[in-house]
């Protein structure tokens, strides 16, 4: 490959991962991220790459801009990234490569992230969640402390990639699904291929999933559903695009689900609505915005004057 080829790969990767770290992003991405990996084996190393010194620069860039933290200069890590190139790219990437395979990932309240794992499968890590990552030679195994996360699994026979929730266990080759860790076991949604399921201690009752599987499966080994429409899938993981995509939830659950997003918390002071039923599509970063549309949709008002949280009063 040539240089200004090699150049071209870099910057399209460096893209890629800019725009993973906005945390707007759609199917169409995916499908468009996807084709771009299997154009060429090298397009797989270069986003790993650019991932990695992506966090790097996340982690550590007061000493890279030579500024304090909390500085008010917006700095730009995609420039950063593109204009390296050379001796520090090839320093900090390669040193960094070589224990990439065993990491930690992390997001904050209302923050969602996509990284790049080093088998080049793309992980999409939801709000307030904390994984660990540790990828061998003979299996790929992500342990989700806590919170959420959606997998895009590079296929390797040789290596199955398995997800622990608590008690759970996700096993899968080559797919796409989510895990979220809940405190009596997990719930797991496949959006494409097939993947299997258990319990610890339970294996020989595990079960196999295919796409449009929506199930929760606890820590003793029982099951609750197993099968829905893929709009529904779909609807669940609005997250990946910064959204929550309602249909037909009680007041309560939705509100309990913006919650997950926000530290200014949406409070429901009047205990009548919680049964009622909301349909609709909102932006996870605006809780206000939220709350006025639940409050119109009964009649009710919003008290906004303390900073912590969002009343929603009764009449």
């Amino acid at each position: 490959m040539t240089q200004s080829a090699r150049k071209s790969v870099d910057e399209m990767a460096a893209e890629w991962v800019a725009r993973m770290d906005t945390g707007i992003w759609s199917n169409a991405d995916d499908e468009q991220l996807g084709k771009w990996l299997r154009e060429d084996e090298q397009h797989e190393g270069a986003l790993v790459h650019a991932q990695a010194l992506w966090t790097v620069i996340a982690l550590d860039r007061s000493e890279l801009q030579d500024e304090p933290r909390g500085s008010a200069r917006r700095f730009d890590r995609r420039k950063f990234l593109l204009g390296t190139g050379g001796a520090l790219a090839a320093s900090v990437v390669g040193s960094l490569y070589l224990f990439n395979s065993d990491m930690g990932y992390a997001t904050d309240v209302g923050e969602t992230r996509r990284v790049a794992l080093t088998d080049g499968s793309i992980a999409a890590i939801n709000t307030d969640s904390k994984l660990d990552v540790k990828i061998v030679e003979n299996e790929r195994r992500i342990k989700i402390e806590k919170g959420e996360a959606w997998f895009q699994v590079t296929k390797d026979p040789q290596r199955p990639f398995i997800v622990e929730a608590g008690e759970v266990r996700v096993r899968a080759v080559g797919t796409a699904f989510s895990v979220r860790r809940r405190g009596d076991g997990a719930e797991i949604l496949v959006s494409e291929g097939v993947v299997e399921a258990w319990a610890v201690g339970t294996r020989t009752k595990s079960v196999r999933l295919p796409a449009g599987s929506k199930i929760r499966i606890r820590n003793n080994g029982s099951v609750d559903g197993r099968s829905s429409e893929e709009q529904v899938i779909e609807r669940a993981l609005a997250w990946r695009s910064g959204k929550i995509d309602l249909a037909g939830t009680r007041v309560d659950a939705a509100i309990a689900e913006m919650n997950r997003y926000n530290r200014r918390q949406i409070v429901l002071g009047d205990p009548i609505l919680a049964a009622e039923r909301i349909d609709g599509v909102f932006q996870t970063n605006d809780p206000e915005g939220f709350a006025r549309v639940i409050a119109g949709s009964f009649s009710r008002s919003v008290d906004i004057a303390n900073s912590n949280e969002i009343r929603i009063l009764p009449h």
